[in-house]
């Protein structure tokens, strides 16, 4: 099964940010990408993966 490629406004959307940002880390190399002739597309893989590098976990459960 392949994988699926988003555009660069999918991507942005899905993790909250500005199709700017996506393609600013695109120029810096610092997310992973696919070009096809002038297209440029995003690995779902890419996204969930810069989405748990930047997860920082709970110290502690909060009490209530």
């Amino acid at each position: 099964m392949t994988e699926k490629l988003l555009r660069v406004e999918e991507a942005a959307e899905r993790i909250g940010w500005k199709p700017a940002t996506i393609r600013a880390k695109i120029l810096r190399r610092e997310i992973t990408y696919v070009k096809l002739g002038r297209s440029v597309r995003i690995p779902e893989s890419a996204i969930m993966r810069l989405i748990e590098e930047n997860t920082i976990p709970a110290r502690a459960e909060v009490r209530r």
